[in-house]
């Protein structure tokens, strides 16, 4: 018989099996992680772009605002070569090309591959935070055998069956099975092998991990209600992972006309692209992502010369040249509202279902 009490509970001590991803880029205020975790979920900093001072800050927010397990999301992934000269300057022709009328200029386009993971996990580690996140990959051994020694929970986000095993033997205490249908940037642990990132979907990529593994499978992926929250259950999967719904709610750190388009928008409306950050991400088509000719480069050099454009469109309130990342299941987001009335909706209808 299916039950909301599984063994993902008992091993992360919450009361729902439900857990808000960890989205980075400023997307997890303090403010949503603690009313995730305050409303029975686990609550997750997406931390992967934050310097260690800041993680430090968060993470005494949260606590302030919370007594509740969460969790903290790092990126494990290795930065790739250098872009030849030429190759930037092409990306940042194209910038300058497609930020003309955001007033983009030439020293705005910054190529930082500044790498901070050694003191993001120190700080993890200082800080004993409850639950480390790892998406692209998995922890080394050492830190692994750090964080254990602590009594700290590891998850790891996973886009196929053979990643999984992987996260298993590396030391992770439970997967998180990430579908292509899920939004933004999916954990594919090499992309020599998926250019675009592994193209298995949720529902079909979560009984295959669970026959492969024995710890807890949390869906994540095409998740943002009851419904599917009771389908993952049944494909044997522990508990679920949502990200874009609570990008919908009231406390995540998101632009206001991001929100707007979130409501506005349909399962038809998004793609994977690279020309953000470099890696494959879904997120809604825009006029960004339509104008970008050039090749993009590699993780995270991407990423940094992008910042421009996309820290210009948040202050003209552009969402043209925003990354708007979101998943394929967008229709059943209608509003914004508090992240815990999202928890309790969910739960509503999921115990509802099991009745």
């Amino acid at each position: 018989m299916l039950t909301m009490s599984t063994d993902l509970c008992d091993l992360l001590k919450i009361k729902y099996p439900i857990i808000q991803a960890g989205m980075a880029g400023g997307a997890t205020t303090p403010a949503l992680v603690a009313s995730v975790s305050n409303a029975g979920g686990l609550g997750t900093l997406g931390a992967a772009y934050m310097k260690s001072e800041d993680i430090k800050m968060a993470i005494a927010e949260i606590r302030k605002l919370t007594d509740q397990p969460f969790a903290v999301n790092l990126f494990c992934v290795e930065h790739g070569i250098e872009p030849k000269q030429n190759e930037k300057e092409a990306v940042k022709q194209e910038l300058l090309n497609i930020g003309r009328d955001l007033s983009i200029s030439e020293s705005d386009i910054q190529f930082n591959a500044a790498d901070y993971f050694e003191d993001q996990f120190n700080v993890l580690i200082e800080e004993k935070v409850p639950v480390i996140s790892t998406a692209f990959g998995t922890l080394p051994e050492d830190k692994v055998i750090l964080a254990k020694d602590r009594g700290m929970t590891i998850t790891v986000m996973v886009t196929t069956a053979e990643e999984a095993i992987l996260a298993e033997k590396s030391g992770a205490d439970a997967v998180v099975a990430q579908g292509s249908d899920a939004g933004g940037h999916r954990s594919t642990f090499e992309l020599s092998r998926h250019k675009n990132g592994a193209d298995i979907g949720t529902f079909s990529l979560v009984p295959q991990i669970k026959d492969q593994v024995t710890i807890p499978v949390i869906a994540a992926g095409g998740v943002n209600d009851g419904r599917s929250l009771v389908a993952a259950l049944a494909l044997g999967a522990s508990g679920v992972q949502i990200g874009t719904r609570f990008l919908s709610s009231d406390e995540a750190g998101i632009h206001q006309v991001y929100k707007e388009k979130l409501i506005d928008s349909n399962e038809e409306d998004t793609v994977i692209t690279k020309v953000f950050s470099g890696r494959p991400a879904r997120g809604i088509l825009n006029q960004y992502i339509k104008g970008f000719k050039a090749e993009p480069l590699a993780y995270p050099y991407q990423n940094s010369a992008t910042k421009s454009i996309r820290n210009a469109a948040s202050k003209n309130d552009n969402p043209e040249y925003m990354s708007l990342w979101a998943g394929q299941n967008l229709r059943p987001i209608v509003k914004t509202q508090p992240a815990s009335d999202i928890i309790n909706e969910i739960i509503v209808q999921a115990e509802y279902i099991l009745k």
